[in-house]
């Protein structure tokens, strides 16, 4: 059950309608969204509101339109089900879905939408990608670029994370992250997937809309003290990156349902 009260600072998107999943699901166009056999009723009428404001949010913050937040259709959402045993949160490639625990997932959403996005542009990108690989992945692989502006722009996101100012060697954050993994001897903060959907999820929670349903914990929590999210400066560029790439996507994708209208 969720059982405390998510704080949010932003505009009134309801504007008094009842909201279901069945309603997030018909506005957003999700290829689907599955809610746990455990998750009750009353739940998920707590639950449908809270991911309506937090899909809500993300959409006005990027400044984009619905068809981002689902990925053109393709992306699904699952509630109380379809996770991995002891995460909270995760993005599984091969069925383009994310799924949230029932208690503990809430506030992982930026996170999870940044890696779905990650996977889904990664074709569109770069030619010659593997399988199933995210676009910042490709990018510091040096797969080959498709030649568009907006793409140029994607590559400047992936370059502010991950490399230093003068791009000349790896950034403070990816070798925080690189220290992290070396102590307990993993390789999971460092991957590159993993350090741009932490960025957006600063990028996110640094903006004028607050909602902790959506994104919390880049700024006080143990991981933000072991420098696991952008700081400072570098934050800030990295800030001023994806709101550039996200404002020129969503003028384009606003441009084109306007044509397909």
């Amino acid at each position: 059950m969720l059982h405390r009260e998510f704080y949010r600072r932003g505009p009134n998107h309801q504007l008094g309608e009842a909201v279901s999943f069945a309603s997030i699901r018909q506005r957003f166009d999700f290829r689907s969204i599955q809610i746990g056999k455990w998750v009750k009723e009353a739940e998920k009428q707590k639950a449908a509101p809270l991911f309506y404001d937090a899909l809500c949010d993300l959409m006005t913050i990027l400044g984009g339109n619905e068809s981002l937040i689902s990925l053109r259709g393709t992306l699904a959402l699952q509630y109380g089900c379809g996770g991995q045993p002891g995460v909270m949160a995760h993005y599984e490639p091969s069925t383009r879905s994310f799924s949230l625990a029932k208690n503990a997932g809430p506030g992982s959403i930026a996170h999870e939408w940044f890696h779905g996005f990650d996977h889904y542009i990664c074709h569109k990108a770069f030619t010659g990608a593997a399988k199933g690989d995210f676009a910042s992945n490709a990018w510091l692989d040096d797969v080959r670029t498709i030649e568009h502006p907006l793409n140029e722009l994607l590559g400047n996101c992936y370059q502010t994370i991950i490399l230093n100012e003068a791009a000349t060697e790896p950034s403070d954050y990816f070798k925080k992250s690189a220290e992290v993994d070396k102590q307990v001897k993993g390789y999971y903060y460092s991957k590159p997937e993993e350090l741009c959907a932490r960025a957006f999820e600063a990028f996110v929670q640094d903006a004028s809309i607050k909602n902790n349903f959506l994104v919390k914990g880049t700024k006080e929590s143990e991981e933000a003290k072991l420098g696991l999210y952008p700081q400072g400066e570098h934050r800030q560029n990295i800030n001023n990156a994806f709101r550039h790439y996200f404002s020129s996507l969503g003028q384009a994708l606003k441009q084109q349902s306007t044509l397909n209208s």
